[in-house]
């Protein structure tokens, strides 16, 4: 007993001392010549992994981890992380863009250091990261059930209504998309009030009230055969056989770029830069705009699917856009209202 009891205090001991030794250590994705990159899960995961780790590895030797993310999981993660990086770079929508800034997440970025800089529209590249790809967010309907709408109003008429799927403020999509449609009901930026009311009118009358991730589901299987979303779901679903078409309201298809930045703190910067280099490349981004992932590519010389409601990059600058700033403090309780108000 005696001998067993010394056995598990030095086991005990030595374990503690491995412990504090690899706490000493960095991670091992941040050891040389490898990252660890958080990234959306589903289709950005499985995008990343087929294109974007293997060009990673042929240009630079680097091998690329791929940590599945929602955005607020990201933000989370890094703060309560304490100093010590759980990964090395961001993938992040405007909202939570602007909540990694004001937490100081975000190591200070030069967009001198990637060679692909100049591919890349001035407004997409700044102190605190690139952009990396572009959503484009309008009303999505089937052609051959539906007439052409022409802005966020129809949605509230018929033959619309009836036919109409929706969702809340989860998503960048959806919570742009509400407030758009606030805006054509007297609403604002930061006033949802009136989108919520008309809802909550026509309530009883629409198709289909779902998850966002649950959209494109509801709108293939018939359940709706109209709804707001982003064009790379139009054409997600229309490379599946889906008649499906989208439109840019009659007030502007609202546009945001998607961005990733470099963790304070990171070990492993010059690393980032070349793995936010390699994304940002016209061979990447040209596979990634392609089916079946269908990104909106942010480089140059890239060629534009010709569904998509511009013909340059430049075109985006006369597209809506919103301030997050002043969204973010608003967006959780309005998140909460549409599930307590909307579900049935």
């Amino acid at each position: 007993m005696t001998h067993r009891t010394r056995l598990t205090r030095r086991t005990a001991l030595v374990g503690s001392a491995a412990v504090l030794a690899a706490a000493a250590l960095p991670r091992p994705a941040l050891a040389r010549g490898s990252l660890t990159a958080a990234i959306y899960p589903g289709s950005w995961d499985e995008a990343y992994r087929t294109h974007v780790v293997p060009a990673l590895k042929a240009a630079h030797g680097i091998d690329l981890a791929m940590e599945p993310l929602f955005a607020v999981d990201q933000i989370n993660k890094a703060q309560a992380a304490r100093g010590i990086p759980p990964f090395d770079a961001f993938v992040l929508d405007p909202g939570p863009r602007i909540v990694g800034i004001e937490r100081g997440l975000f190591e200070r970025f030069d967009p001198a250091r990637l060679s692909n800089r100049a591919k890349v529209p001035a407004h997409l590249a700044d102190e605190w990261g690139v952009g990396v790809a572009a959503q484009l967010v309008g009303i999505a309907y089937n052609p051959s059930k539906l007439p052409k709408p022409s802005g966020w109003a129809d949605l509230f008429k018929e033959p619309f209504v009836s036919r109409l799927g929706i969702t809340g403020f989860q998503t960048t999509f959806g919570t742009v998309s509400l407030i758009e449609i606030s805006r054509v009901f007297g609403g604002s930026e930061t006033d949802v009030e009136p989108a919520l009311a008309e809802l909550k009118k026509v309530l009883p009358r629409i198709a289909a009230v779902g998850a966002p991730a649950a959209m494109p589901g509801l709108f293939q299987q018939g359940q709706c055969d109209i709804m707001y979303t982003n064009t790379q779901t139009v054409t997600t679903l229309k490379g599946r056989g889906v008649d499906i078409a989208f439109v840019a309201p009659e007030t502007g298809a609202i546009a945001f770029p998607t961005t990733m930045h470099i963790v304070k703190g990171s070990e492993a910067i010059e690393n980032a830069y070349k793995y936010l280099d390699v994304a940002i490349s016209t061979p990447v981004q040209d596979a990634l705009a392609k089916p079946p992932f269908n990104f909106v590519p942010v480089n140059r010389d890239v060629t534009l699917d010709a569904d998509l409601p511009m013909r340059s990059l430049d075109d985006m600058a006369g597209f809506v856009s919103h301030d997050w700033s002043k969204i973010n403090p608003l967006r959780s309780a309005w998140i909460q209202r549409f599930n307590r108000e909307m579900a049935r």
